[in-house]
């Protein structure tokens, strides 16, 4: 049999927003957004300042001058600052503001729960009683301005207050995703050495219950072992839909429960004013060297850009329903599922659970149920959910929904189309956004009514944000390129160190092209400005001198009709170099066949060429990925390699026997 040649479709095609979406957008035209995008270069600190004062300031900044900068690592130490010298506090202005603006009976945040059937809902003056009370609670046991206070906690409304809460008092607060192991936590903990630790009972994810004090108790354990360092005090939310109070773990005088204390203290609590360049969080993520880089963010300029963020990229209206799938344990979390929708006085939706449990309809189930209006996810989870078909999709509703958003990773266009085309019906404008854990923020983003949409393509950059695609020598190309993507000048949410090393802050992200911040990403630009980012510039596989990103083999693989997903490494190739090895899920039902492998190559062959043409196929029911979707190459690199007795920590996987099945697919 002859191999299947299967080209996509078009992926410069246009989706342009309907005219209805047009005359409700903020924006509405590529002109509006051309006049403020050169207002917001040419003269940032006027841009940034007039934005800046929609917020409460308890004093302000010299506004002539909001932000000062050097990006050169050959004119001195890196160093940027926004609004110094103005007072404010972002706690302030995502709650108090509003309550004080007679909003408070407004709905804030709606939890709906792992299992179907349980729910809650906070009004503004609801949440700001809660975060009164923590805070209090917080202050009471010592937690200062510039203390760091741990967070380990699944999507519960606890979480987003505990944030609040830290920030209202001017403790730093360092969130770390509770899917974490104890090994991942106790470095995190060693690292930033908070007083308190918050964490919760445990967590049901699908039906599995996770025992997270378990694992803090490890971790604890751990940080007294190695580090020689213990937390004052584990407050621990009794989470009575996971697990009873009586088989959760304890440590008298160290560990209290949650209930037992925080509801005692009052429901006000004064403001700690801070200096925008204060600290506002530490978040920690992956390093190439293995240790975790501990970005730091400061205040001012965070609470603008991502406030402003969020209101343009979604086209945010009063009255929208928004979800962010993301956990908090991310940066999505942060800036645009506490930050943003709460300083714009937004309904956010928190979801404790899976999209796909108790089926692959939960997520429509819940957009019916609550009237979103703006779902904000993962390409990861967009492709999962393709897998499963269109029915569970179209069994629902979905009419309430207005803007849709990708987040996390490039989307491949296939992906892009099902998810305008099948769950916004091809009405709703994808908000396709890239950033990072360090540009606290969007960068390069749509915005929903101003231009037409390329599918795969995160077309333009937003306000004040100014890309340069260098080549290898970082000279920056003009007009239609490709290159490394970076920025020659800097932004109010960009990070300002990585904690306790401002030395490896320089080398990694401003050392590499001099005068420029280094994403560590590569793109490419075409002809009509737009962005396409091709993947991380590690993630680039040399094949007989040709370079080959990832991303692009991967976006060529999942084009093929009865491909649902495909993660992409590199191997050793005695004759090329490396060669290409391929992970590829199919659609359900789909059988796993010679010629079905000949087919996905050539597949690769037609759109890329034959240089880029994978070296083997290897059948994978299921990818590594953590609980946030991202999959994790370094195992995949190692099944590939056969290094199997070498594939390190699995515990942070959603699913763990994932890795056991694709070892039985090996030379399948």
């Amino acid at each position: 049999m002859e191999a299947e040649c299967v080209v996509a479709d078009d992926a410069e095609e246009l989706f342009d927003a309907s005219e209805t979406f047009k005359k409700s957008a903020l924006l509405s035209s590529r002109e509006q957004y051309a006049a403020l995008y050169k207002n917001s270069v040419d003269d940032p600190d006027g841009f940034w300042s007039h934005t800046a004062s929609q917020f409460f300031w308890k004093s302000k900044w010299e506004e002539s001058k909001a932000h000062t900068e050097n990006l050169d690592v050959r004119k001195g130490e890196i160093r940027v600052e926004w609004f110094k010298g103005g007072c404010t506090n972002i706690c302030y202005n995502a709650v108090d503001r509003h309550v004080e603006a007679g909003r408070g009976d407004d709905v804030a945040l709606l939890w709906e729960a792992n299992d179907p059937g349980f729910d809650m809902k906070l009004t503004y003056k609801e949440l700001l009683d809660r975060v009164c009370q923590l805070s209090n609670y917080l202050l009471a046991v010592g937690i200062k301005k510039g203390d760091t206070v741990a967070i380990y906690m699944p999507m519960l409304l606890e979480l987003p207050i505990a944030m609040l809460a830290c920030a209202r008092i001017g403790a730093v607060h360092s969130v770390v995703f509770a899917g974490f192991s104890a090994e991942s936590l106790a470095q995190r903990i060693l690292d930033c050495k908070p007083k308190v630790l918050l964490t919760t009972s445990g967590v049901k994810r699908g039906p599995k219950l996770i025992k997270l004090k378990e694992i803090v108790d490890d971790a604890l354990n751990r940080c007294v072992q190695e580090g020689g360092y213990s937390v004052d005090y584990c407050l621990t939310y009794d989470n009575k839909l996971a697990i009873k109070r009586e088989d959760t773990p304890w440590k008298e005088k160290r560990d209290v429960w949650w209930q037992d204390v925080v509801p005692n203290y009052p429901t006000d609590c004064p403001v700690e004013w801070v200096d925008a360049e204060d600290p506002l969080f530490l978040l920690y993520t992956s390093g190439s060297t293995g240790k975790p880089k501990g970005v730091l963010h400061t205040t001012g300029g965070y609470m603008v850009y991502t406030a402003t963020t969020f209101k343009h990229a979604f086209d945010y209206h009063d009255g929208d329903v928004y979800w962010c799938t993301a956990d908090c344990g991310w940066i999505t979390g942060h800036s645009y599922v506490t930050y943003g929708p709460l300083l714009n006085k937004a309904t956010v939706l928190i979801f404790e659970g899976v999209p796909n449990y108790p089926d692959a309809g939960r997520c429509w189930e819940i957009v019916d149920k609550y009237h979103v209006t703006i779902f904000y996810t993962a390409p990861t989870a967009i492709r999962a959910l393709m897998r499963s078909g269109d029915e569970p999709v179209k069994r629902h509703s979905r009419k309430s929904l207005r803007v849709l958003g990708s987040v996390g990773e490039p989307i491949n266009p296939s992906a892009w189309r099902w998810y305008f085309e099948v769950v916004g019906d091809s009405r709703c404008p994808i908000a396709d956004t890239w950033w990072q854990t360090e540009t606290g923020g969007f960068m390069i983003t749509p915005l929903p009514g101003c231009w037409p949409l390329k599918p795969g393509s995160a077309t333009l950059p937003f306000f004040g944000v100014q890309p340069a695609v260098v080549d290898e020598n970082g000279k920056e190309l003009d007009g239609e390129c490709t290159g490394f993507l970076c920025m020659k000048a800097s932004w109010p949410g960009i990070f300002r160190s990585l904690y306790g090393d401002h030395a490896r802050y320089e080398t990694t992200y401003f050392a590499p092209f001099k005068g420029f911040y280094f994403s560590g990403d590569g793109c490419r630009r075409d002809k009509d400005g737009y962005y396409w980012l091709t993947g991380r510039v590690d993630d680039v596989i040399n094949v007989s001198g040709h370079r080959i990103g990832t991303a692009e083999v991967e976006s060529a693989l999942v084009a093929h009709p009865l491909a649902a997903e495909a993660a992409v490494v590199g191997i050793d190739h005695e004759v090329k170099g490396q060669g290409i090895y391929a992970f590829v899920t199919l659609n359900e039902g789909v059988e796993y066949t010679a010629d079905l492998k000949s087919s996905l190559i050539s597949t690769v062959r037609c759109q890329i060429g034959a240089f880029a043409a994978p070296d083997a196929i290897h059948w994978a029911p299921g990818l590594p990925k953590t609980r946030s979707g991202k999959i994790m190459r370094r195992i995949l690199r190692k099944i590939a390699s056969k290094q199997l007795d070498d594939l390190g920590d699995i515990s942070t996987l959603a699913d763990p026997g994932v890795v056991a099945q694709l070892i039985e697919f090996t030379d399948k």
